[in-house]
């Protein structure tokens, strides 16, 4: 009974952790799009200047190639970017967009990041963390068991990113999930 007490938690966790990294997922794709909006315009999946600074690896992963697929599909903004995948997102995070992006508008997009840790560092954490919760957001959508992660710390991350975008916006998470009551009741 206990392995089946264990199946039945794990899949109970999963769904309170989904719903609290939906929250986290739009507040951070929000605070890209409000970046790239200050600098390529409201309409920047549409801006060429824009896809062209995209990488384009031959293999895997290509956030040129999905921008232009969804930007095909899509004819407004607010219709793309929830189609866009959650590793477009993480990958804006990379060095290659601190000098046009991260460092004029990080801290606006961000604003309540430690300006004393400088742009690069902020920017990496925001990734580093970001790819944590891609694992587990990508784990949870595979219905693998996610009950031998630090779950604590994986909830502690994502609700720290959305704390770096908005205070409000981080109190009404913590309010609202039941992440935590769920965890105290691991079998």
């Amino acid at each position: 009974m206990g392995a089946l007490n264990l199946y039945a938690w794990n899949a109970t966790i999963s769904g309170s952790l989904l719903s609290a990294i939906h929250i986290c997922e739009v507040v951070v794709r929000n605070a890209v799009s409000d970046s790239l909006t200050r600098l390529y315009g409201p309409r920047w999946p549409f801006s060429t200047a824009f896809s062209r600074s995209l990488p384009d690896p031959p293999v895997g992963y290509s956030p040129r190639r999905d921008i232009r697929s969804v930007t095909r599909s899509h004819a407004t903004t607010g219709k793309v970017i929830p189609e866009l995948k959650f590793v477009f997102w993480q990958k804006m995070f990379t060095s290659r967009h601190d000098s046009r992006l991260w460092n004029p508008y990080i801290y606006s997009s961000f604003p309540n990041a430690d300006p004393a840790l400088g742009t690069r560092a902020v920017r990496t954490l925001i990734y580093n963390d970001l790819e944590q919760i891609r694992k587990l957001r990508n784990r949870i959508a595979h219905h693998e068991p996610i009950f031998a992660r630090n779950l604590s710390d994986d909830y502690k991350k994502l609700t720290e990113l959305v704390e770096l975008r908005c205070s409000v916006t981080a109190g009404w998470l913590r309010l609202t999930q039941d992440v935590n009551a769920v965890l105290a009741l691991r079998p």
